[in-house]
């Protein structure tokens, strides 16, 4: 068997009671259950609009109407950083903590300071002059810190400019591409 319902609950009572809104809407009786801001520059006062009203002025509404060409700009580049400050990389004294620390940055983006990267010991690997990779790089006429695409492009030239096909048979020119070949090799293995 169906309750019977609340006084306050039927169709045709809704709102005729003392304690609902009206819709602000002039002459208008309806229920004001829908909320639209007053003003731009006070967003938690509000109108109260029945359904239809509230429609109406959310078309005319412009949350921008008076707003100067300074202003807009400033809003459009708020949002794109979602209204979060911002800072250029690197200037930010939170992060310099990091360079010094356990954390590796070999590209300096952290920090640009040459001096804390070699410090922290996160530099490029520098071989010393004497040690097998430091001849490597003076065959190959190159310094430290080099790419694996360096290397290669550099080997590349030299393979042309030294392969005794290129120089008729010339004995000097394979052995020094031997001497190139071994080079690379060492650095190939330097470098990974």
């Amino acid at each position: 068997m169906r309750k019977a319902q609340s006084e306050s609950l039927k169709i045709g009572t809704y709102g005729t009671e003392p304690g609902y809104r009206h819709c602000d809407a002039p002459g208008c009786r309806s229920v004001g259950e829908h909320r639209a801001p007053k003003a731009r520059s006070d967003l938690s006062d509000y109108y109260w609009f029945c359904l239809d009203h509230v429609r109406q002025y959310n078309k005319q509404w412009n949350y921008y109407e008076g707003a100067s060409a300074e202003e807009l700009e400033r809003e459009i580049r708020r949002s794109v950083t979602w209204d979060r400050p911002t800072w250029p990389l690197g200037t930010a004294a939170a992060y310099r903590k990091f360079v010094a620390g356990e954390y590796r940055d070999p590209f300096g983006a952290l920090n640009g300071d040459e001096d804390m990267e070699a410090a922290s010991g996160s530099g490029p690997k520098r071989p010393g002059s004497e040690t097998a990779e430091g001849k490597a790089f003076a065959i190959m006429g190159l310094a430290p810190p080099v790419t694996e695409l360096e290397l290669k492009t550099r080997y590349k030239q030299l393979v042309k400019k030294h392969h005794p096909d290129a120089n008729g048979g010339n004995k000097e020119a394979e052995e020094r591409l031997k001497i190139i070949n071994e080079a690379y090799t060492t650095l190939k293995k330097f470098l990974t």
